[in-house]
């Protein structure tokens, strides 16, 4: 299995909610078959940074620019180049539902989808699953795993997951990592959201490139050449601003959501009425 993954740039980004700024200033830049992780504690702007990365969070500054796609001019075809994979609650796996059943609406919504292509990518990321097993009985980082799966069946060149390390213990989040590692290891670009960062040392290769929320990135004129005072920059380990990086997440991300909402010309995040599933 072989994906054309693209890069995934942020010059001046940023996104308002009801309360202030979400998220501002931001710059990052993820090569193609990179791996990027947003972290920080919930509430802190992780689901926004990802969804406007991914071209369904409209963005109130700057541009994020998706292979050779502009946002916010071009906001179609980043949606087209970009699989949501989980980004709740928009965008999920219903919890009542089976595996065979998920891959059977997402076979009927990606009509050209077939069930060899499915079983590859669940090789891809060597993911052995109970097909008859609901989905809320999975442990976590199987369920999460189904969901990036079903994303990368239908050959995104990027992958957005949020929450990835949600209710893992140690062990588990060791293989989210790993999981999230192989979707990228056959090409495809993956923008993941957690409440902390892989542990170093823990067998991704490249490195990935981290940005720390909350977060608010200094004025041009005060950044040194590699980032603000001339640190790792914001795509290094130094990303948060330290001990003021708090003033930078005045709104949280469902404040965000419902002002894009209100908005938006039909309701949710990506320009469609919001649903429970996973969403290519």
């Amino acid at each position: 299995m072989e994906i054309a993954g693209v890069d995934v740039v942020a010059r001046g980004a940023g996104v308002r909610g009801p309360r202030g700024a979400v998220f501002e200033n931001l710059d990052v830049s993820v090569d193609p078959g990179g791996l990027l992780v947003v972290h920080g504690p919930g509430g802190s702007g992780r689901t926004t940074v990802l969804l406007a990365l991914a071209g369904r969070m409209r963005l109130d500054g700057g541009t994020v620019r998706v292979g050779g796609e502009v946002l916010p001019p071009n906001g179609r075809r980043v949606r087209e180049l970009v699989a949501v994979a989980r980004a709740e609650p928009a965008i999920g796996l219903d919890p009542d539902l089976r595996v065979r059943e998920l891959v059977a609406e997402r076979r009927w919504l990606s009509r050209r989808l077939s069930r060899a292509q499915v079983a590859e990518a669940f090789a891809a990321l060597d993911l052995d699953v109970d097909h008859r097993a609901l989905v809320r009985d999975l442990p976590p980082a199987e369920a999460l795993g189904v969901a990036v799966a079903l994303a990368l069946a239908t050959r995104p060149a990027v992958i957005v997951a949020d929450d990835v390390d949600r209710g893992c213990p140690a062990d588990d989040r060791t293989r989210v990592w790993r999981l999230l590692d192989r979707a990228r290891r056959v090409g495809c670009t993956v923008l993941a959201g957690a409440l902390d960062p892989p542990a170093a040392g823990g067998g991704l290769g490249p490195a990935p490139v981290l940005v720390a929320l909350p977060r608010r990135s200094r004025p041009p004129e005060e950044r040194g050449p590699d980032g603000p005072d001339g640190r790792d920059g914001p795509d290094g380990p130094d990303a948060s601003d330290g001990p003021d990086a708090s003033d930078g997440s005045d709104a949280s991300d469902e404040d965000a959501r419902q002002e894009h909402e209100r908005r938006g010309p039909d309701g949710g995040p990506d320009g469609s009425p919001q649903r429970k599933e996973g969403a290519a």
